[in-house]
């Protein structure tokens, strides 16, 4: 009797407890707590001290996007990122040339409104492109400036064909995804030791998919006049994305036994880059545009390296541990050095597809 007295006593006691947290976490939010609070699998860098967010129910994990806690500027800092690559996105289907097709039987007209463009990167290779490819054989009519309509009148027999885009297309979509699934798995993995582990996946297969899509122009356009060569490789790097996808989704590859697999094929994953760049100077080296995209991606591999030492060495927090909690700690520097890296990428694509227009093969 008294063990059952005492069973129930303390059934009731984690009863109420467990209430009194629901209750405190609805009717004001949820508290904000230090690293040795954690639960195991929120433990990840013992050098960011507080303001973690624990086990909290689903409303107030996604209204913490709002408030200010460790993983603040891990969400928006990608989540901004994902909003400048949308722009990118919709600023290069408005404004790269599409192929001209005729309108009538003696000439066609190409409307182009510049002052509604939002980047000067994608301006600037949609000047050239027009000013290149239709030398001597175009008229410009109501030419002003930038700022104005500009009217281009191709003759019947002049009409051009456009280079394919889904490689470039492809691009900006692999980063939009990783940068959206990095900022979704930095806000709701709090939740629970489920969501976070599915979260994780989710951010393995966006970064996959961010590497794999940033071969595609690189591979494409610079091997498009040979499609045996542009082929293997689309074809190799791919598989190397699959495989790391599968290893990142499937639970027994999580296991230790299974750590160097993982290390080797985002290894291989990664350097596998320098092959098709070595190969582009090889055969294209005299052409200034393989030197200019190449050091553009020498550029964007010094991002993305720094980016990764500086996460793997947290650094700075490692030196003052608390001080960067809010801000400056290594996650928030590395999620800007991908941004960096991955606009340096888009400024490289809008070249070789500038190359490819213009020249074709």
């Amino acid at each position: 009797m008294a063990s059952a007295a005492t069973l129930e006593k303390t059934c009731s006691f984690y009863s109420i407890d467990t209430k009194e947290k629901k209750r405190s976490c609805k009717e004001d939010k949820c508290e904000l707590v230090g690293f040795d609070s954690l639960p195991t699998f929120l433990k990840d860098n013992e050098f960011i001290l507080n303001y973690y967010r624990s086990e909290w129910p689903w409303k107030q994990t996604i209204l913490s996007i709002f408030s200010i806690h460790n993983e603040t500027l891990n969400i928006w800092t990608h989540l901004i990122g994902f909003i400048i690559f949308l722009t990118l996105t919709l600023c290069t289907m408005a404004f790269v040339p599409l192929p001209f097709v005729n309108q009538s039987p003696s000439d066609t007209v190409i409307a182009l409104n510049a002052s509604e463009a939002l980047s000067s990167s994608t301006t600037w290779y949609l000047t050239q492109v027009l000013a290149t490819s239709m030398t001597g054989r175009t008229s410009l009519t109501n030419q002003t400036n930038y700022t104005n309509l500009m009217s281009i009148h191709v003759r019947d027999d002049d009409v051009l064909e456009s280079t394919t885009r889904w490689p470039f297309y492809a691009y900006l979509f692999g980063a939009m995804f990783c940068l959206f699934t990095s900022s979704v798995c930095h806000l709701l993995s709090c939740h629970s030791a489920h969501c976070a582990y599915t979260m994780l996946r989710l951010d393995y297969t966006g970064i996959s998919t961010l590497i794999v899509t940033s071969f595609y122009p690189l591979v494409y356009y610079t091997f498009m006049c040979d499609p045996f060569v542009r082929n293997i490789y689309i074809g190799f790097i791919t598989v190397f994305g699959v495989a790391t996808i599968l290893v990142s989704l499937v639970p027994v590859f999580q296991t230790p036994e299974f750590r160097s697999v993982r290390a080797l094929l985002f290894f291989c994953m990664g350097v596998s880059g320098l092959v098709p760049i070595i190969h582009k100077l090889m055969v294209f080296g005299d052409q200034p545009v393989a030197v200019m995209t190449t050091v553009y991606e020498l550029v964007m591999g010094g991002f993305y390296g720094l980016g990764v030492v500086v996460y793997a060495a947290r650094v700075p927090e490692r030196w003052m541990p608390g001080m960067f909690d809010l801000v400056g700690h290594s996650h928030q520097l590395f999620h800007v050095l991908v941004i960096a890296g991955a606009y340096t990428h888009y400024l490289a694509s809008v070249m070789y597809l500038n190359w490819r227009e213009m020249e074709g093969c």
